[in-house]
This record gives structure tokens, sequence and C-alpha cells, in this order.
């Protein structure tokens, strides 16, 4: 059942020939893209609602204004009855309008960019290649011969009441698909039942043929058989509800016709490989060579004020300093004086030879 470059073609339950598996069909699968497109393209068929915009708005209302201790949401006039005094207009208002009225010229639709459609619709035809997909998908395809499934034109030809398209079904072993939509049929959940969409059933088979012929009208009318020609694929028909999968016999026309239709997406890399790409030779040759790492080392600024070691490197009578402020903090005066005499003293005799110094090398 796995995807191979050739494609076996049954008549009945005989293969009779087989032919090339098409380029399309072995494209990347997205399934995030299909999502997307999917979710954007069932958005087209909506039709535009909207409640009169004259609802909550029939009826004769003026604020009462300040003064009166209600509020200033517009009443209703006259007198008389139950109905004069109360709020009208207000969303919270009975008899009022909704809040921010529905109208008919909200952006209903969408339309994604075409190459976004046309990678969603490879990547979906893609997925209903693979048969793990498409039995992910719920499709009974377990005594199926093959997948993909081509099925010869010449033994469609005679199929022309809907018992023989049963009768051919069976023999190919896809009949499961049929009976599974048949026995899904449900009543729906939800306001949609008494909107003219009352029942619901899983999808079945989807028949891809290259010409109208009589087996069209023979398939149309079995439950979840949808019946679409080659050239006008639909991802709404591929991959129902975003996901990709979907069961799908193809006539050996419309087989052979996918490569001339559909082309798989060229990727950008065609070497996913980066750290390949980033060391072959061709890449390294144009590069610079590596530089050397500088060895000069940065001079990191220092604040004197907060650290010590530096602020005795600017002022070595610092620590001196540190010392007779300590001892007079202590009460010690003293002995703090005299420590304080002696260090000056070692302070102005050090600082006077050095003046000396340079006067003395200053005259000669």
């Amino acid at each position: 059942m796995a995807s191979r470059p050739q494609v076996s073609v049954y008549n009945g339950q005989k293969s009779t020939s087989s032919v090339s598996l098409p380029q399309v069909l072995l494209s990347p699968i997205r399934p995030d893209l299909v999502q997307d497109v999917f979710k954007n393209l069932n958005k087209n068929h909506r039709q535009a609602y909207s409640v009169s915009k004259l609802a909550g708005h029939q009826t004769s209302a003026e604020s009462w204004g300040t003064g009166r201790a209600v509020a200033r949401i517009p009443r209703v006039s006259g007198g008389g009855t139950s109905r004069s005094g109360q709020g009208a207009f207000g969303n919270m208002c009975r008899g009022g309008r909704m809040f921010a009225p529905t109208k008919t010229f909200r952006r209903w639709h969408r339309k994604p960019s075409l190459n976004q459609r046309r990678y969603a619709v490879a990547s979906a035809l893609a997925g209903s290649a693979l048969p793990a997909l498409v039995l992910a998908r719920g499709h009974r395809v377990e005594r199926v011969a093959e997948v993909p499934l081509v099925i010869d034109t010449a033994s469609l030809a005679n199929v022309e009441k809907t018992s023989a398209a049963v009768a051919l079904l069976k023999t190919l072993n896809a009949y499961d698909d049929v009976v599974k939509a048949k026995e899904s049929r449900q009543v729906r959940a939800g306001h949609g039942k008494v909107r003219n969409r009352r029942y619901i059933a899983r999808r079945g088979p989807l028949v891809v043929y290259s010409q109208h012929s009589n087996f069209v009208n023979a398939l149309r009318n079995l439950p979840g058989v949808e019946l679409v020609n080659v050239k006008s694929l639909n991802l709404l028909q591929l991959a129902p509800g975003g996901h990709v999968g979907r069961f799908v016999l193809w006539t050996r026309d419309a087989f052979t016709q996918l490569d001339r239709l559909y082309h798989a997406p060229r990727s950008l890399v065609s070497n996913p490989d980066l750290s390949r790409v980033v060391n072959s030779a061709e890449v390294q040759s144009a590069l610079r060579p590596k530089q050397p790492r500088s060895s000069t080392v940065r001079a990191v600024r220092k604040n004197a004020l907060t650290n010590l070691r530096f602020r005795a490197r600017l002022n070595p009578y610092v620590r001196k300093a540190r010392k007779v402020a300590a001892a007079q903090k202590r009460g010690d005066t003293k002995t703090g004086r005299k420590t304080a005499n002696k260090v000056n003293a070692a302070f102005r005799k050090a600082l006077l030879s050095h003046v000396a110094k340079k006067v003395a090398a200053k005259s000669e």
C-alpha cells in the first residue's frame, strides 16, 4: 500500500497495467498551510446577515436630562401605560437595540494568495497518496489493494446505474468507505437542523475523472461520494476540515494528467543540511580568514570614592588617615594626635624632599 514510482491500474480486482507516479504526489506536506488556506476558502460561501437598522429604535424616546435623580438613558414619552418612562434604545434596555448591530457590509470573504492555494492543493494531493494519512483521517481502506487507487477508464464505460457502481466499488474493496459514510448520517446539533441542513455525515471517497460520462451519474447518488474533474480540484474536497488524507479514486486519464496540470512546489534551498553548506569548499573559499583575537587588555575604570585600593594609588596617605579617624572615633584622642603628628611629619618630610628634588632638577 505504500506509494511507489509505479502505480498499478486496476480493472476490478486485477491489475492490468501501471503508470508513473506524478511528481506532485511527492510534494512536501504542509498541514499548517493547508489548514490556513482551508479556513480562508471555507468562508467564501457565507451569506451576509444583519439585524434591521431600525431594530430597537422604533419608538419615540427622549432623555429626561439631569436633575431628576434618574439615569440619562432615553425614556419612552407619553403616559397612561407602564411603557411610558421606561428606558429605550440602549443595549441594556428591554426592547432596545443590540450592542454593535451587525451589518451586511462586513468583510465576509477571504482570498488567499495564488501561491498559497497552489501549495495547499499540492500538499493535499501528496497527503492523499500516503496510506497512513488516509487511514488516520478515518477512511476504510484497510482492504484496498493500493493507495493511490487508479481505475482503468475502460472499466467505467459500462457503469451507467448506481447498482453497477456499487458492484465496481465492491470489487475494488472501496465500498467499505461508502458504508461508513452512510451509517454516519445523523441529525445536526444546534439550530442548523431547522435551517435546511438537518443531517450531517462523514465524507466518503472522492472520484476524480477527466471527462464527464455515464459513470458520473451512477456514482453521484452514493452517500459520501463526491466527484470532481481533474482540472477543477478543490482544496475543500481534497482536505475536508483542513485535514489532509482524503481517499481518492483516480481514473487513468485523470491520473496521467496530474503532471501537466499541477506542479510540485520548488524548495528555495535544495540542500537543507546547513552545516554542510557552510563548511563546503565553495562557501569557505569566499570567506575572509579568521582574524586573531586582540591581545590588548582594556583598562577598567574604577571609582576612587568606592574603591579603597584605587583611592590609595591616587593618595597614599588615605590608609593612614583612615587609621587616625578610627582612633579618634574610639575616643583615643591622645594616641590619635600622636599618630597624626607622626604621620603628618613624615608626609611633610617626604613632600618637601620631593619638591626640593624638582627644584634642583630645574635649576640645573
